[in-house]
């Protein structure tokens, strides 16, 4: 599992987000984007006498690029070699429909997102807040990793009072992963995790898990376009942050984890053999979308471990979670290391079939 903060790193960067954030209702009417000098671009909302500047992040610029209908690609190329024909295209279609209604994400002077304004804001502040207590109560388990990305945030919890033997001196012990994007990239989710010991590595499960997506009625906003925190989704926030306590002890549940490990325990009886190692680690790169650097190390970590499995392949592939640069990377690698073990058997047959 993938080093991220620690807890307390990550509890003062939450406080820190939670104060210096701000969030706006905004007709497309009153934004518009400029070249700098630099290269860069800024986001301006004209609000009365005064104007706002934003720098802009990444994702905010892909959902600016979908939201004006600009491809991804069109988009790329004019923000790195014509900024200024960018803005030009931005503006124009910011005036074409003035009174489309979105919101504003901004932290420490960058505009992060741009969203419906029907998006249902349940914060990282907030779900930590309620979940961390929640560990706390639960005798023996801790957070093994956590981290704040861009994107979400991450709080892999274990539990090593629930623990189970794959095959001999293999234990996996059962945990949680609790994830949120405060930006538009994924709902609130609460997934049974495995960990396993001989080498750290995580399993996310994601079958029977929880969401909540972050969509609801329509926000109102002041003058200044800062956001009215409406009562009644206050009261459906406090609502779910309360089922959060039950899924969370759900996801460590002796009963699910004894279902999840008997998957573990079919998967190694999916054997193939040693001259086929290199086209099944092929064949799942390209059904899993891994890159050529992940592939080759994959290959490295199932050649090393010499567990010439389905169980095998999905450890090399969560072994190799723990070396990629990007945490939300890592974080995905571990759920597909899951997916791998839950493949089709018509799909195992095309990836150990001997080529002719």
């Amino acid at each position: 599992m993938k080093e991220g903060k620690t807890l307390q790193e990550l509890a003062a960067e939450l406080e820190r987000q939670q104060l210096a954030k701000k969030d706006l209702i905004v007709s497309t009417g009153v934004l518009s984007m400029d070249s700098r000098d630099d290269g860069g671009i800024a986001l301006n909302v004209m609000g009365g006498q005064m104007i706002q500047h934003y720098d802009v992040g990444e994702i905010a610029h892909r959902q600016i690029g979908q939201f004006l209908k600009i491809p991804a690609t069109y988009y790329d190329r004019m923000r790195r070699e014509y900024p200024q024909l960018l803005t030009l295209n931005a503006n124009g279609w910011f005036a074409k429909m003035p009174q489309a209604k979105r919101m504003l994400r901004t932290l420490d002077g960058t505009a992060r997102a741009l969203l419906s304004d029907r998006y249902r804001r349940i914060d990282n502040f907030e779900v930590a807040s309620a979940v961390l207590p929640i560990i706390s109560r639960m005798e023996g388990a801790g957070v093994e990793s956590c981290e704040l990305t861009d994107s979400r945030m991450y709080l892999k919890v274990v539990n090593p009072r629930v623990t189970a033997e794959i095959k001999k001196g293999d234990i996996v012990q059962a945990g949680v992963l609790i994830s949120n994007s405060e930006v538009g990239m994924g709902s609130v989710t609460v997934s049974p995790l495995i960990y396993r010991l001989v080498c750290s590595n995580g399993m996310i499960a994601e079958d029977g898990k929880l969401r909540k997506y972050h969509v609801g009625r329509a926000n109102e906003s002041r003058e200044d376009f800062s956001i009215y925190r409406n009562e009644t989704i206050e009261a459906d926030d406090k609502a779910f942050l309360m089922k959060l306590e039950d899924s969370v002890k759900a996801a460590v549940d002796q009963a699910r984890f004894a279902a999840i490990v008997d998957k573990l325990r079919e998967s190694t009886e999916a054997t193939f053999q040693p001259q086929q190692v290199q086209q099944v680690v092929e064949l799942a790169s390209k059904e899993y979308g891994f890159t050529d650097s992940e592939s080759s190390g994959i290959l490295g970590h199932l050649a090393a471990g010499g567990d010439l499995s389905l169980y095998g392949l999905a450890n090399a592939v969560t072994r190799q979670a723990q070396d990629v640069a990007s945490y939300d990377r890592s974080t995905e690698l571990e759920a597909t290391g899951y997916r791998i073990i839950t493949m089709t058997p018509s799909l195992w047959r095309s990836l150990t079939k001997e080529r002719v």
